[in-house]
Protein backbone atom coordinates (compact mmCIF):
# COMPACT_ATOMS: atom_id res chain seq x y z
CA UNK A 1 0.00 0.00 0.00
CA UNK A 2 2.82 2.38 0.90
CA UNK A 3 4.52 1.61 -2.44
CA UNK A 4 1.37 2.56 -4.36
CA UNK A 5 1.01 5.74 -2.29
CA UNK A 6 4.65 6.70 -2.85
CA UNK A 7 4.32 6.14 -6.63
CA UNK A 8 1.17 8.28 -6.68
CA UNK A 9 2.87 10.97 -4.57
CA UNK A 10 5.93 10.90 -6.84
CA UNK A 11 3.73 11.31 -9.93
CA UNK A 12 2.03 14.32 -8.33
CA UNK A 13 5.40 15.93 -7.52
CA UNK A 14 6.72 15.48 -11.07
CA UNK A 15 5.53 18.41 -13.18
CA UNK A 16 3.25 17.66 -16.11
CA UNK A 17 5.90 18.78 -18.64
CA UNK A 18 8.43 16.27 -17.28
CA UNK A 19 5.88 13.47 -17.40
CA UNK A 20 5.10 14.29 -21.03
CA UNK A 21 8.70 14.55 -22.21
CA UNK A 22 10.19 11.75 -20.07
CA UNK A 23 13.89 11.26 -20.95
CA UNK A 24 13.68 13.53 -23.98
CA UNK A 25 15.06 16.42 -21.91
CA UNK A 26 18.42 14.61 -21.78
CA UNK A 27 18.51 13.82 -25.51
CA UNK A 28 16.87 16.93 -26.96
CA UNK A 29 19.91 17.66 -29.14
CA UNK A 30 19.38 14.57 -31.29
CA UNK A 31 15.76 15.52 -31.94
CA UNK A 32 16.82 19.08 -32.74
CA UNK A 33 19.42 17.77 -35.21
CA UNK A 34 16.80 15.52 -36.83
CA UNK A 35 14.42 18.47 -37.13
CA UNK A 36 17.11 20.63 -38.74
CA UNK A 37 17.94 17.78 -41.13
CA UNK A 38 14.27 17.53 -42.19
CA UNK A 39 14.13 21.32 -42.69
CA UNK A 40 17.25 21.22 -44.89
CA UNK A 41 15.93 18.25 -46.91
CA UNK A 42 12.53 19.90 -47.27
CA UNK A 43 14.13 23.14 -48.48
CA UNK A 44 16.24 21.24 -51.03
CA UNK A 45 13.13 19.29 -52.09
CA UNK A 46 11.25 22.54 -52.77
CA UNK A 47 13.70 23.21 -55.59
CA UNK A 48 13.43 19.66 -56.93
CA UNK A 49 9.68 19.13 -56.89
CA UNK A 50 9.55 17.46 -60.34
CA UNK A 51 12.25 14.94 -59.41
CA UNK A 52 10.62 14.36 -56.03
CA UNK A 53 7.26 13.77 -57.72
CA UNK A 54 8.73 11.06 -59.97
CA UNK A 55 10.62 9.46 -57.05
CA UNK A 56 7.48 9.49 -54.87
CA UNK A 57 5.39 7.87 -57.62
CA UNK A 58 8.09 5.22 -58.19
CA UNK A 59 8.29 4.55 -54.44
CA UNK A 60 4.49 4.26 -54.24
CA UNK A 61 4.57 1.80 -57.17
CA UNK A 62 7.22 -0.31 -55.44
CA UNK A 63 5.17 -0.36 -52.22
CA UNK A 64 2.02 -1.42 -54.11
CA UNK A 65 3.90 -4.20 -55.90
CA UNK A 66 5.50 -5.54 -52.72
CA UNK A 67 2.15 -5.39 -50.92
CA UNK A 68 0.48 -7.32 -53.77
CA UNK A 69 3.19 -10.00 -53.80
CA UNK A 70 2.90 -10.54 -50.04
CA UNK A 71 -0.89 -10.68 -50.35
CA UNK A 72 -0.66 -13.44 -52.99
CA UNK A 73 1.76 -15.42 -50.82
CA UNK A 74 -0.58 -15.00 -47.86
CA UNK A 75 -3.61 -16.02 -49.96
CA UNK A 76 -2.09 -19.42 -50.73
CA UNK A 77 -1.66 -20.04 -47.00
CA UNK A 78 -5.41 -19.56 -46.42
CA UNK A 79 -6.69 -22.93 -47.68
CA UNK A 80 -10.43 -23.36 -47.36
CA UNK A 81 -11.21 -19.64 -47.18
CA UNK A 82 -14.13 -18.81 -49.46
CA UNK A 83 -12.80 -15.37 -50.43
CA UNK A 84 -9.31 -16.53 -51.44
CA UNK A 85 -10.01 -15.83 -55.13
CA UNK A 86 -11.07 -12.24 -54.36
CA UNK A 87 -7.99 -11.92 -52.17
CA UNK A 88 -5.79 -12.95 -55.11
CA UNK A 89 -7.64 -10.62 -57.52
CA UNK A 90 -7.06 -7.66 -55.18
CA UNK A 91 -3.39 -8.64 -54.92
CA UNK A 92 -3.10 -8.79 -58.72
CA UNK A 93 -4.73 -5.36 -58.94
CA UNK A 94 -2.12 -4.00 -56.49
CA UNK A 95 0.72 -5.55 -58.49
CA UNK A 96 -0.67 -4.25 -61.80
CA UNK A 97 -1.08 -0.73 -60.42
CA UNK A 98 2.40 -0.88 -58.90
CA UNK A 99 4.02 -2.04 -62.13
CA UNK A 100 2.15 0.66 -64.08
CA UNK A 101 3.41 3.35 -61.68
CA UNK A 102 6.97 2.01 -61.92
CA UNK A 103 7.02 1.76 -65.72
CA UNK A 104 5.05 4.99 -66.36
CA UNK A 105 5.69 7.34 -63.40
CA UNK A 106 4.59 10.46 -65.31
CA UNK A 107 1.24 8.89 -66.25
CA UNK A 108 0.96 7.72 -62.65
CA UNK A 109 1.57 11.23 -61.36
CA UNK A 110 -1.14 12.52 -63.76
CA UNK A 111 -3.68 10.12 -62.26
CA UNK A 112 -2.60 10.68 -58.66
CA UNK A 113 -2.63 14.48 -59.07
CA UNK A 114 -6.12 14.46 -60.58
CA UNK A 115 -7.28 12.25 -57.71
CA UNK A 116 -5.61 14.55 -55.18
CA UNK A 117 -7.16 17.68 -56.70
CA UNK A 118 -10.60 16.06 -56.70
CA UNK A 119 -10.15 14.99 -53.07
CA UNK A 120 -9.22 18.56 -52.06
CA UNK A 121 -12.28 19.96 -53.83
CA UNK A 122 -14.63 17.38 -52.27
CA UNK A 123 -13.11 17.91 -48.80
CA UNK A 124 -13.42 21.67 -49.18
CA UNK A 125 -17.10 21.48 -50.12
CA UNK A 126 -17.85 19.11 -47.23
CA UNK A 127 -16.00 21.35 -44.74
CA UNK A 128 -17.89 24.44 -45.92
CA UNK A 129 -21.23 22.64 -45.55
CA UNK A 130 -20.18 21.34 -42.11
CA UNK A 131 -19.13 24.84 -41.05
CA UNK A 132 -22.51 26.32 -41.97
CA UNK A 133 -24.23 23.49 -40.06
CA UNK A 134 -22.28 24.59 -36.98
CA UNK A 135 -23.23 28.26 -37.42
CA UNK A 136 -25.89 28.44 -34.72
CA UNK A 137 -24.13 26.23 -32.17
CA UNK A 138 -21.63 28.74 -30.82
CA UNK A 139 -18.74 26.67 -32.18
CA UNK A 140 -16.02 28.38 -34.18
CA UNK A 141 -17.79 27.62 -37.46
CA UNK A 142 -15.92 30.34 -39.33
CA UNK A 143 -12.63 28.45 -39.03
CA UNK A 144 -14.22 25.31 -40.44
CA UNK A 145 -15.59 27.29 -43.39
CA UNK A 146 -12.18 28.97 -43.86
CA UNK A 147 -10.43 25.57 -43.89
CA UNK A 148 -12.99 24.39 -46.45
CA UNK A 149 -12.38 27.41 -48.68
CA UNK A 150 -8.60 26.83 -48.49
CA UNK A 151 -9.04 23.16 -49.48
CA UNK A 152 -11.40 24.16 -52.29
CA UNK A 153 -8.97 26.78 -53.64
CA UNK A 154 -6.02 24.36 -53.46
CA UNK A 155 -8.00 21.65 -55.24
CA UNK A 156 -9.16 24.13 -57.86
CA UNK A 157 -5.59 25.34 -58.46
CA UNK A 158 -4.37 21.77 -58.88
CA UNK A 159 -7.19 20.82 -61.28
CA UNK A 160 -7.08 24.06 -63.32
CA UNK A 161 -3.35 23.62 -63.92
CA UNK A 162 -3.66 19.88 -64.62
CA UNK A 163 -1.89 18.12 -66.42
CA UNK A 164 1.09 20.48 -65.87
CA UNK A 165 0.48 20.42 -62.10
CA UNK A 166 1.07 16.65 -62.16
CA UNK A 167 4.78 17.32 -62.59
CA UNK A 168 5.24 19.28 -59.37
CA UNK A 169 2.26 18.96 -56.98
CA UNK A 170 3.15 15.64 -55.33
CA UNK A 171 6.78 16.65 -54.88
CA UNK A 172 5.77 20.04 -53.51
CA UNK A 173 3.42 18.46 -50.96
CA UNK A 174 6.13 16.01 -49.85
CA UNK A 175 8.60 18.91 -49.49
CA UNK A 176 6.12 20.96 -47.45
CA UNK A 177 5.41 17.94 -45.23
CA UNK A 178 9.16 17.51 -44.63
CA UNK A 179 9.47 21.19 -43.67
CA UNK A 180 6.55 21.07 -41.22
CA UNK A 181 7.82 17.78 -39.82
CA UNK A 182 11.25 19.30 -39.26
CA UNK A 183 9.90 22.46 -37.61
CA UNK A 184 7.66 20.42 -35.30
CA UNK A 185 10.69 18.37 -34.18
CA UNK A 186 12.68 21.56 -33.60
CA UNK A 187 9.89 23.02 -31.43
CA UNK A 188 9.50 19.79 -29.44
CA UNK A 189 13.27 19.60 -28.90
CA UNK A 190 13.44 23.22 -27.67
CA UNK A 191 10.52 22.61 -25.32
CA UNK A 192 12.23 19.47 -23.98
CA UNK A 193 15.47 21.45 -23.50
CA UNK A 194 13.65 24.07 -21.42
CA UNK A 195 12.57 21.51 -18.78
CA UNK A 196 16.13 20.44 -17.95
Amino acid sequence: MTEIMSKTFTKERVPQRERVFGELGKHWGWLLALGILFIILGTIALGMSVTLTVVTVLFFGVLLSIGGIFQIVEAFKCKGWRSVLLHILIALLYITAGVMLITEPIAGSLALTALLGGAFVATGILRIVMGFHLKGTGARWGWVVFAGVVSLVLGGMILFQWPVSALWVIGLLVAIEMLFHGWSYVMIALAAKSIR
